[in-house]
């Protein structure tokens, strides 16, 4: 059987859309150290599923006055 092969890293648009957050958000949070770990291939930003994931978990809240 062969093994189908999934890209596990996303371009900023995609990790976006992932987090249901636009592009510009996710640069500016990259830019003040706040977003999702990210790493640099070739240049250019790429986000890894695992750690969008986790990132949303770390920053998950039981109320508004956390914030």
């Amino acid at each position: 059987m062969e093994e189908v092969y999934q890209n596990p890293f996303s371009n900023v648009r995609e990790a976006g859309a992932f987090l249901r957050l636009k592009k510009h958000t996710l640069d500016n949070m990259r830019w003040m150290g706040t977003g999702p770990n990210f790493r640099k291939h070739g240049g250019l930003v790429y986000y890894h599923i695992d750690e969008l994931k986790e990132w949303s978990l770390e920053t998950r809240a039981k109320s508004t006055s956390q914030y």
